[in-house]
């Protein structure tokens, strides 16, 4: 069993806990994930380190409530436990080699692309951070984008926060205006980080993707972290829990990706619904 030591919500749907956790604080490294269940009964999840505090022994996490899962855990308070917290899991972001980083998160993205751009920035890396939402009232990390990044750029669909547009704009400018980096890390929705590729793509600039597919095991076995990547003009398949979660974004097949990952969306909401009115009569 593993303690929650503090909750906190970041907006209406995106929650950030921290967990005790000792032996996966001790090891975990940025880009890398756990699975948890919070319950005997429950289903297997993965989430993000969000962060690691060695000498507390706690573990970050932050979720955004999509399904029964993420609903039940958003149910528990500090003091109370949930049944499983297995990590770290999967390879951790590459940051050797690298002076200058861009990194790029979307949505509750930010909160797998925080930690890697702290990361950088205790390595002395010179990081440009972008980060993107839908409007003002999701905006999350902003504070903690802006101590660890040398350039903040904030960036919301309708403009009523930031500025308006999507995160491909300023990163399309300053490509444009001759602007460089060693390497482009971006972690969101798989339209958006298809449309970051594109738009480094002429630059020649290597983009890195972390992809977080359908996942029950984490080791592999189960295949349902399918991956197709094109290497030297042959179709390959890879395992986002033992291979990634992070890959080259020009190699990434993201239309596959966005196809399987529809498909269990009915399944989800019901199951998020059949949560919701369990929790409505226990209430009641």
């Amino acid at each position: 069993m593993y303690k929650i030591i503090t909750k906190k919500s970041l907006n209406t749907t995106v929650t950030q806990m921290e967990i005790e956790a000792p032996l996966v604080a001790r090891k975990a490294k940025p880009g890398q994930f756990i699975i948890l269940r919070v319950d005997e009964e429950g289903e297997r999840i993965p989430l993000t380190v969000a962060g690691t505090d060695k000498g507390k022994g706690t573990v970050k996490i932050i979720f955004q409530i999509v399904g029964a899962t993420t609903l039940k855990l958003n149910h528990k308070n500090e003091g109370e436990y949930i049944e499983d917290f297995v990590g770290p899991l999967g390879e951790p972001t590459k940051t050797e080699g690298i002076h200058s980083v861009c990194i790029i998160g979307g949505g509750v993205g930010c909160a797998i692309a925080m930690p890697v751009a702290e990361e950088f920035h205790r390595l002395g890396c010179n990081v440009t951070s972008i980060i993107g939402f839908r409007n003002k009232d999701i905006v999350i990390l902003e504070d903690e984008f802006n101590r660890c990044s040398d350039r903040l750029f904030v960036y919301t669909d309708d403009g009523s926060y930031g500025k308006q547009g999507n995160v491909t704009v300023p990163l399309k400018e300053m490509l444009e205006n001759g602007e460089t980096f060693d390497e482009i890390i971006t972690i969101g929705p798989l339209i958006m980080m298809k449309f970051v590729v594109l738009t480094a793509k002429p630059f020649n600039i290597p983009v890195t993707v972390s992809m977080n597919p359908i996942m029950i095991d984490g080791t592999g076995m189960c295949g349902c972290c399918r991956l197709t990547l094109n290497q030297d003009g042959k179709r390959v398949t890879k395992f986002a829990c033992v291979d990634g979660p992070d890959f080259n974004g020009y190699e990434v097949d993201f239309d596959e990706a966005m196809s399987r990952n529809r498909m269990y969306t009915d399944f989800e909401r019901h199951a998020y619904e059949d949560t919701c009115n369990l929790f409505q009569k226990e209430v009641a």
